[in-house]
């Protein structure tokens, strides 16, 4: 039992860093807008929108945030799956 709890943890940990790195590959390829008409952008982006949506719209809720200049969406999303992986 011990085996499959070791592995689960460890597969569960592989998931977080990748998600994390496509985190940072989109978030850096946003800042080239050529960049952002890729097909590569598009099929990272459909992997890491479920991730950061939810924390996007739980931030707007806040009264002002919907008119703050950066998205700190990606930051909460990024923390939560940090916090995530320390857990596990």
């Amino acid at each position: 039992m011990g085996n499959i709890n070791f592995f689960v943890r460890r597969v569960a940990l592989l998931l977080i860093q990748v998600m994390q790195a496509l985190m940072l590959v989109m978030a850096l390829m946003s800042w080239i807008p050529q960049l952002r008409q890729t097909r590569l952008y598009e099929v990272i982006s459909m992997v890491v929108e479920p991730v950061i949506d939810p924390f996007r719209r739980l931030l707007y809720r806040i009264p002002g945030m919907d008119r703050f200049p950066l998205d700190l969406s990606f930051l909460a999303a990024w923390l939560a799956l940090s916090l995530l992986a320390g857990l596990l």
